[in-house]
């Protein structure tokens, strides 16, 4: 990855020195501002976020969260184990709060406790998957503070048709993920 990185770097200064030579150490400063403030911006909100979860993990809120999802997860993911399913409630929690960096420990958390040793990715780890990848927002907080970086006048006018799409994108996964482990078990079960 970091190759491509590379290239993709050399090949963009490579074409500013060729069109515009006289740009490039005023682009590539103001390019590096601009993440800086972003990044500046980005932690802002993320702070916000990242204290809101600890205050709902420190009064029991998600304990309670993982409870109420619970049986979904139980449903969706075909797990037993108490432990993993809280995991997995958080995990999916703080996606559904659009707190992706703040999900990816639970994540990686769940699909260590989902693995079975057999190298290969089981049904609920493909599921965790779709799940994370298709997530319902409910507050895409990282997109509304990306608007709100940028100047946008109302920067959560996007939540509404987020929350639809997520919704459709999410449930869909659930259903193809369902559908292919049939085929696959059917296919399986044929020939033997």
């Amino acid at each position: 990855m970091n190759i491509f990185w590379f290239v993709m770097m050399f090949l963009s200064i490579l074409i500013l020195l060729i069109t515009n030579p006289s740009a490039v150490l005023s682009e590539m400063i103001g390019a590096s501002a601009d993440a800086l403030s972003l990044c500046i911006e980005l932690c802002a909100v993320y702070a916000v976020w990242l204290g809101i979860m600890e205050m709902v993990e420190a009064s029991g809120l998600g304990e309670k969260l993982a409870k109420l999802l619970r049986p979904l997860i139980k449903k969706i993911f075909k797990v037993d184990d108490g432990e993993t399913q809280k995991i997995i409630a958080l995990n999916v929690s703080a996606n559904m709060l659009g707190l992706g960096n703040a999900a990816t420990p639970m994540g990686i958390r769940a699909m260590q406790k989902l693995d079975d040793g057999s190298g290969k990715a089981n049904f609920a780890m493909i599921m965790l998957i779709v799940i994370n990848a298709t997530s319902i927002q409910l507050l895409p907080t990282t997109v509304i503070g990306l608007r709100a970086s940028a100047g946008s006048q109302n920067p959560a006018d996007i939540i509404i048709p987020t929350l639809l799409v997520t919704f459709c994108t999410t449930v869909l996964g659930i259903l193809l993920v369902h559908t292919i482990h049939k085929i696959i078990h059917k296919k399986a079960r044929a020939k033997k």
